[in-house]
């Protein structure tokens, strides 16, 4: 099969792309620029151009079978709105529609960042109902680009919608998530952790999850592709271990974090552009971002290796590639 693969650069495109090709697929590659760093050597295609370029993309669509599309604008905050939609709705609905009209399989990656939010007693699913997810740019963004999609699918798309976990692992090229291990290992000590949590996965197997979403995925449905459902606390004290980093002391107590968003928030006026570390982030980071993948267990027989053998290939990864240059001598 060709695919046509959006967000190749980044964590999971890039990990979409690689499984493909060791699976027997053509791969396409929308990529902005002509030489990109993280698809160097691989033996696929690239077209270059802009995802809300419906007349570019027009060629490249209708010279694949389907299209798997993980590009996205991510920033957890309160700015940036218009430039998460731009890329997020915008782009969606022009390649949605394009897939559509020429009568390709299509892919949605969104995020369990657009469901109902967990709690400490009840782990949410795909139909969990209610909402309590913070409305950051990247929620409502991610949110109306599903709001595209399932448009398109009453239309006629032959489309599934794949919801990933917090995802981790090796070709992290920006990196995403492997910040969090950098700041890490670089730290000398480290004082706090959010006091929420997390379903950790291992990019490898959403990856493989979502390209079995293309060929098994039922049409109009939705997955998720999550996995351990861990404390902030507990995940950060295993990265320190392996990091050989002191482990975290506490969570912060609630008026702690108020004041931490509104210094994080103050900050970001005072440089004219928003940080990380902001009221929005940190009132998500509070939260029990818990979720069920029994569905896609059963339907696209999604698994999960060891939380411990992806954080060991994701460090590995990172040490491997110069991202921990830094690390704070032991």
């Amino acid at each position: 099969m060709r695919i046509l693969v959006t967000g190749g650069t980044g964590l999971l495109g890039n990990n979409v792309i690689r499984q493909g090709l060791e699976a027997g697929h053509s791969i396409t590659a929308l990529s902005r620029t002509p030489s990109p760093k993280s698809l160097e050597s691989l033996p696929i295609d690239l077209f270059i151009g802009e995802l809300t370029d419906a007349e570019s993309l027009s060629h490249a669509v209708r010279s694949v079978d389907a299209i798997i599309h993980c590009a996205a604008h991510i920033h957890i905050g309160w700015w940036y709105l218009q430039e998460s939609l731009d890329v997020n709705e915008k782009g969606t609905r022009v390649l949605a529609e394009l897939a559509r009209v020429n009568g390709k399989r299509f892919v949605h990656v969104s995020t369990v960042d657009t469901l109902a939010i967990a709690t400490k007693k009840q782990i949410a699913s795909e139909e969990t109902p209610g909402d309590g997810q913070i409305p950051s740019s990247y929620v409502l963004s991610k949110r109306a680009a599903e709001e595209v999609v399932k448009k398109e699918i009453a239309l006629g798309l032959d489309g599934v919608l794949v919801h990933p976990g917090f995802m981790i692992g090796p070709w992290d090229w920006k990196p995403s998530s492997g910040r969090m291990i950098t700041a890490i290992a670089q730290s000398k000590w480290l004082a706090v952790t959010p006091i929420g949590g997390c379903s950790v996965c291992d990019v490898r197997d959403v990856a493989k999850g979502v390209l079995s979403a293309l060929t098994r995925g039922e049409r109009g449905r939705n997955y998720i592709l999550a996995g351990y459902n861990v404390r902030y606390f507990q995940f950060w004290c295993q990265l320190a271990t392996l990091l050989g980093r002191p482990k975290p002391i506490f969570t912060p107590r609630l008026p702690w974090r108020v004041l931490g968003g509104l210094v994080g928030d103050l900050r970001s006026r005072l440089r004219g552009k928003e940080s990380d570390f902001n009221s929005a982030g940190i009132r998500a980071s509070a939260q029990f971002h818990w979720y069920s993948s029994e569905r896609a267990k059963n339907e696209l027989g999604y698994q999960n290796r060891p939380l411990e053998e992806t954080l060991d290939d994701a460090i590995h990864w990172l040490r491997e590639n110069g991202y921990l240059e830094k690390e704070t001598k032991r």
